[in-house]
């Protein structure tokens, strides 16, 4: 008859016991009950650590900031990487035409729940074919991108935190405007192949429209279509220009900060990322803290909340960033009360 594992080390500890000696009866059933029963717990205990799969369009080296606000979302909810979670990473390095495989790996992984950030051009394929709770970080509409039923109630398996383009473009020109004054034509930066452009587009010109400011989209979906876009919007002389959030674009952010500067032209960016390596100002929501919101919300799931009924989150912190030496460098005045309302004023 073959042993199992308790007889096993039940014989170990008898043959120990009688070579060393006497062995008083109640600490030999002490020492048996306690290495019988420990030792499987421990080891359950490391076997069912849920994981976390943590699934990008970009890279570490872009987006470590990012990683350190969802693991401080994580903590929030009581969960700690290496403690009580486990925490898989998987980047596309912007082969966003990898994001199905990579989660569909961490979906075979055994991942509990899958976050999703900057993935927003593969939003519905990633959806597809994936019944684990899946939490978005995105620049789109999740409702208007057909990925959830609704903001207050998504319905299926998927919710996040949601950014609607369409309130901050009005801001954006408005910001602008005050800096450079009411030139007669904004040009606005978009990557065509984002899922989110064609609303973007629709939503900047509305808001345009409203101003009567008249835009002109430029496109680029490679780094090497910047300098044709450029060259278009200094032709068809653009007092100012708008960027789109978009990962290609944010990853690319010195050469379009850089072009901007050499073609003197004012801009006003999405992302602080933009700001801080040079550009003249940003406006939009924190990335850094739709990443930790997007971290509480895998450990509510983890607790047990079920994701059709988690509503669609919205950014709670905007942030306006100013760079002053870019401003003195195009020959701009930054009036006292945008430095003021500045979140940040870089000088």
């Amino acid at each position: 008859m073959a042993l199992t594992s308790q007889d096993n080390l039940l014989s170990l500890t008898i043959g120990v016991g009688f070579r060393g000696g006497f062995v008083r009866r109640r600490d030999f059933i002490k020492s048996v009950a306690g290495s019988a029963i420990a030792c499987p717990i421990a080891a359950w205990a490391q076997a069912t650590i849920p994981v976390v799969g943590f699934l990008s369009g970009r890279s570490l080296n872009s987006d470590g900031h990012l990683v350190k606000a969802f693991r401080e979302g994580l903590n929030e909810a009581g969960y700690i990487d290496g403690q009580n979670v486990s925490i898989e990473y998987r980047w596309a390095d912007e082969q966003f035409d990898r994001l199905p495989e990579l989660a569909i790996d961490l979906v075979r992984n055994n991942a509990s729940v899958l976050f999703a950030g900057a993935v927003d051009v593969k939003i519905r394929a990633l959806k597809a074919g994936i019944s684990i709770p899946i939490v978005f970080a995105t620049g789109g509409d999740l409702v208007e991108l057909g990925v959830v039923a609704s903001v207050s109630r998504p319905g299926g398996n998927a919710t996040g935190v949601s950014v609607i383009a369409a309130r901050l473009w009005p801001k954006q020109l408005e910001l602008l405007r005050k800096l450079v004054g009411s030139p007669n034509l904004v040009a606005v930066l978009v990557n065509p192949n984002n899922l989110t452009a064609k609303a973007s587009v629709r939503d900047v010109e509305e808001a345009a429209r409203a101003i009567n400011q008249n835009v002109l989209i430029v496109n680029a979906t490679t780094e090497s279509e910047l300098d044709p876009a450029f060259k278009t919007l200094v032709q068809k002389r653009a007092g100012g220009l708008l960027v789109s959030v978009d990962a290609l674009l944010t990853n690319r952010r010195e050469k379009i900060v850089a072009l901007a500067a050499a073609h003197a032209v004012p801009a006003i960016y999405g992302r602080r990322e933009f700001a801080e390596v040079g550009g003249l100002m940003s406006y939009g929501a924190s990335i850094i803290d739709q990443y930790h919101q997007s971290g509480y919300y895998v450990g509510r799931i983890l607790k047990g909340d079920n994701p059709s009924v988690l509503p669609i989150l919205q950014p709670t912190k905007f942030e306006l960033v100013i760079n002053m030496k870019t401003a003195k460098a195009l020959g701009l005045e930054v009036p006292l009360y945008l430095q003021q309302i500045a979140d940040e004023v870089v000088e």
